[in-house]
């Protein structure tokens, strides 16, 4: 039995793009730029991967419709990935021809560490031909191979959107301590502050947004270098905040009827989540 919406809505703007609008414009006119995500994954028939790539084509015409300040991000299992890399291929080329005609920006969302290697190779195939001005990644902090990602990516002058990462990997593949993570990052991120144009940083850690900050003041580096995202419904008054100190901010906003796997993955992230989605069933 499928869980009603009203558990996601703390994290998910709606089960549609059209209603999924008035929040994002409510965003835009406080000064965050967005990035709209269809939530969805590892679709196993072309059928269902053909219908995914007209909806993210829609949702660049929507954004267009709508004057919204905002991107897309896309998953690539959406796509096809699952069923052949050729195939996928295909799909997210036809998508980023629309995105260049319509002068749009398309990030490719990371999965599990099981396609890492599949994305990085599709991203960079499609930064080769569209450039970073169009098309952007994800790299996850905790990975131990994410070390020789970031130099060699950085190397391309690719668009990165670092994060500490949220799926479960064994510890062969990823540190399992946050400590080991949060050390991760900030290397990373002096990397790609000194190697890259405008990296991004997708955090809730407030231990890491001030590393950052610190690190930006301690070499006299413009704030406007550097962009700061949170996930919808989450630390909006802490992006605010950054916003209103001279901060670049972006707010990931998702939408679409399959939320179930995103919201299992923010409520195992803090118990907090957990108590929030508890009390507003409780809320009119």
């Amino acid at each position: 039995m499928k869980l009603p919406f009203v558990f996601a809505k703390r994290f998910v703007a709606g089960e549609e793009f059209s209603s999924s609008v008035p929040a994002a414009k409510q965003l835009n006119q406080a000064h965050h730029q967005l990035t709209l995500d269809l939530l969805g994954e590892n679709v196993s028939s072309r059928s269902q991967a053909d219908h995914n790539v007209k909806a993210y084509v829609d949702v660049l015409k929507g954004i267009e419709q709508h004057k919204l300040l905002s991107g897309i991000s896309i998953k690539l299992t959406m796509l096809g990935l699952d069923i052949d890399v050729e195939y996928c291929a295909d799909n997210l080329f036809t998508l980023m021809e629309h995105a260049r005609t319509q002068n749009q920006f398309v990030r490719i969302d990371m999965e599990g560490s099981a396609y890492t290697e599949l994305t990085l190779d599709l991203f960079k195939r499609a930064h080769a031909e569209y450039g970073a001005q169009h098309v952007g990644t994800v790299i996850q902090a905790m990975l131990h191979r994410s070390k020789e990602d970031i130099a060699e990516l950085a190397d391309l002058g690719a668009d990165i959107r670092l994060v500490k990462g949220a799926y479960k990997e064994s510890r062969s593949r990823a540190f399992q301590q946050m400590s080991d993570i949060r050390e991760a990052f900030n290397a990373y991120a002096e990397v790609l502050i000194n190697n890259t144009s405008f990296p991004r940083f997708g955090t809730h850690d407030d231990q890491l947004i001030r590393a950052v900050r610190s690190y930006l003041a301690d070499y006299d580096i413009p704030y406007s270098r550097v962009e700061f995202q949170m996930l919808y419904g989450l630390r909006e008054q802490g992006l605010m905040d950054l916003n209103r100190l001279g901060y670049p901010t972006r707010v990931y906003v998702p939408f679409g009827t399959d939320w179930f796997p995103y919201f299992s993955r923010r409520l195992a992230e803090r118990k907090e989540n957990i108590w929030f989605v508890i009390s507003t069933l409780f809320k009119r």
